[in-house]
């Protein structure tokens, strides 16, 4: 039964009411995704003043808050008398109902999802997942994982429906001059509503005011990654909805042409080596898990390669490690393969090499079309895609009993099928493989769980050790075969994951990554440790480089066997924050302003920000504007390749 006093509520106040128990929500899920995930952001935002997460978080939620209930707002503020009735109001708690538990189902999830991507998801993750079919597995799964969160969810679901506050029921005017009061108070609050609601899905009243986005959150906190705090997700949602991602920011032409170019000249009197290179793409597997000893062979491998002190990531996910490693193109804004730049004419790698005779394939152990990289591949000039299918037909190996059950075969297996199948290639080839089994739910096989135990601190230990051991053995195959000798390889990973160490917690380390280049005769690469700074994106100049490859080609990365030291540099996209690495200092550019600067060296927390240093002559930022702008024309243009 509804009490009398609810009975004696008008229908605005009855509104304003229930509206206030969402932003009581929105403040609970808030709670809750900073407590999940409080090894990576909880620290670091207590550092902030309490004042602009409490300002900043009101702003975003007010404007989730008012999108999201547009159509109950109308429900309740129409100047009809008819809402008063018993149907009309049953209706309006429904809506309210249905519409905020989605918002509050959204978030309670999205704070599982952020220790994968680091950031609110966006409407991205659509188009990222649409091709997979193990979603509703994953999903049980983690319902299983995070019960609580589950029984929190129905609880607050529960309070919307029990604390819901219904208005008196059955009005009617029952003469003129009621009927024109009723009519005249309530069209007078709807009016006064709507350019209240405008302001607060913009974020403000003034015309200078332009409506906020995700990017705004920054204003609000010290470092990148404690964004994801400040917004909440049915808002980065709604924002990212049919935006076009890449924009051309405008800078100074002249100054982007002095300092940086895309292009890299042919060298005609190069005459190609016809050396085939083979890239190993190892899920998740950062470069602290290296470093502390998680993945010994790789580190072994370290000592007999080329490797470099500080060594990066460009994206936090796998759909921007491909681009990235493959086709030196950066994540910026949003993963490449979801913008619509990915229509655009793209080579890499494979798709110029494929120009002067090499045999080229694509291996990833997972069903065909998962992630969009078998599309992927065969864009940027792969001939030939091994997955799952074309695993599961080699009778050398055991197909579907080596599958791990959620995501893709094995990595033992897989990279052996992966050593054997180079074997029938005809030299020279290039060829990639992304492995998977160093992935969530971190699992290894049954027969291993005895050998790589859970070390109970972090689930992805015992799966890259795993992995490990399966890049081990993929090398002494690989050892053993007639191409093996001839051939450079390469070793990075698509993105890092958990971390234990501080450093790789923050807004640098976060992207902290493996690049090895490794050739057994040591004839094109020696083995040595350079005190300079490689990305993803260098991977391709680089290789180009080393088979001496003599056409023009696009790459945003530079060539690491040519760069001298104190030259070579790193970028990545960090929640609409732009970093770059040069020299001794850490750049943080949101697009317009600078919002940190650090000598990552003497600071490598990054607890003292320069940025409002008067006196410094931020070269590296010119340089970061210079790669920004180059980059977005080129994406918007559709000059991803030299066309002649």
């Amino acid at each position: 039964m509804v009490s009398n006093r609810q009975n004696i509520i008008s229908t605005p106040f009855a509104f304003m009411i229930n509206i206030a128990l969402v932003y009581a929500m929105y403040f609970v899920c808030r709670v809750e995704y900073v407590v999940e995930n409080w090894s990576a952001i909880g620290t670091s935002l207590l550092t902030n003043p309490l004042y602009d997460i409490l300002c900043g978080s009101l702003k975003f939620d007010t404007s989730a808050i008012l999108y999201t209930n547009a159509l109950y707002a109308i429900l309740m503020l129409l100047p009809l008398h008819y809402k008063e009735t018993r149907a009309w109001q049953k209706l309006a708690k429904w809506v309210f109902v249905i519409i905020n538990s989605i918002a509050i189902v959204m978030n309670l999830a999205d704070s599982v999802y952020f220790r994968y991507t680091g950031k609110r998801t966006t409407t991205s993750v659509l188009q990222e997942f649409k091709n997979e079919e193990n979603l509703s597995y994953i999903f049980g799964t983690e319902v299983m994982n995070h019960w609580y969160l589950f029984l929190l969810g129905i609880a607050m679901i529960f309070l919307l429906w029990h604390c819901y506050v219904m208005p008196k029921r059955g009005y009617s005017p029952k003469h003129t001059k009621e009927y024109m009061t009723y009519y005249l108070v309530n069209l007078l609050i709807f009016v006064v509503y709507i350019p209240l609601t405008i302001a607060g899905m913009r974020g403000g009243f003034t015309h200078a005011v332009r409506p906020i986005t995700i990017s705004n959150a920054h204003q609000y906190v010290t470092h990148p990654k404690e964004a994801a705090a400040i917004l909440n997700t049915p808002f980065s949602l709604i924002r990212t909805l049919g935006k076009q991602s890449l924009k051309e920011p405008g800078y100074a032409l002249s100054e982007i042409d002095e300092k940086y170019s895309a292009i890299h000249a042919d060298n005609e009197k190069l005459v190609p080596n016809k050396k085939n290179v083979v890239v190993l793409i190892v899920e998740s597997l950062g470069r602290e898990y290296v470093e502390e000893g998680f993945a010994p062979f790789v580190k072994s491998l370290e000592a007999k390669s080329l490797t470099f002190d500080w060594s990066f990531a460009n994206g936090r996910k796998s759909i921007d490690g491909m681009p990235s490693i493959l086709s030196s193109i950066p994540m910026f804004v949003e993963p490449f393969f979801l913008t619509p730049s990915s229509m655009n004419d793209v080579s890499g790698i494979a798709g110029e090499l494929r120009k002067v005779g090499y045999q080229t394939a694509f291996f990833h152990g997972a069903e065909n079309g998962s992630m969009g990289f078998q599309a992927f591949a065969k864009t940027t000039g792969f001939g030939r895609y091994y997955g799952r299918t074309e695993y599961n037909k080699d009778k050398r190996f055991k197909g579907d009993d080596d599958f791990d059950g959620i995501w893709a075969i094995w990595d033992e297996p897989f990279l052996q099928y992966y050593a054997l199948q180079m074997s029938e290639m005809e030299e020279p080839f290039m060829t990639a493989v992304f492995t998977a089994s160093s992935h969530h739910p971190f699992r290894v096989p049954e027969k291993y769980n005895n050998v790589f135990k859970d070390d109970g601190k972090n689930s992805m230990h015992h799966c890259i050790r795993y992995t490990d051991m399966a890049i081990k053995k993929f090398f002494e195959t690989a050892s053993r075969q007639a191409w093996y000798k001839n051939t450079i390889f390469v070793l990075t990973c698509d993105h890092t994951n958990g971390f234990d160490n501080e450093f790789y917690g923050t807004d640098m380390g976060l992207y902290a990554a493996p690049l090895i280049i490794f050739d057994p005769t040591n004839e094109m690469v020696k083995p040595e440790r350079r005190h300079g700074i490689a990305q993803q994106i260098d991977i391709m100049p680089t290789v180009l480089s080393l088979v001496a490859y003599n056409k023009p080609y696009i790459a945003f990365g530079q060539d690491l066997t040519t760069a001298n030291d104190e030259d070579t540099w790193a970028v990545n996209y960090n929640n609409g924050i732009y970093q770059f690495v040069k020299g001794d200092y850490f750049l943080q550019f949101d697009g317009q302003k600078v919002t940190g600067l650090y000598n990552y060296k003497t600071d490598p927390l990054q607890k003292n920000n320069l940025a409002g240093e008067k006196d410094r002559d931020l070269t590296e930022l010119k340089f970061l504007k210079a790669i920004i702008q180059d980059y977005m024309q080129r994406m918007n243009r559709n000059e991803l390749i030299i066309k002649k």
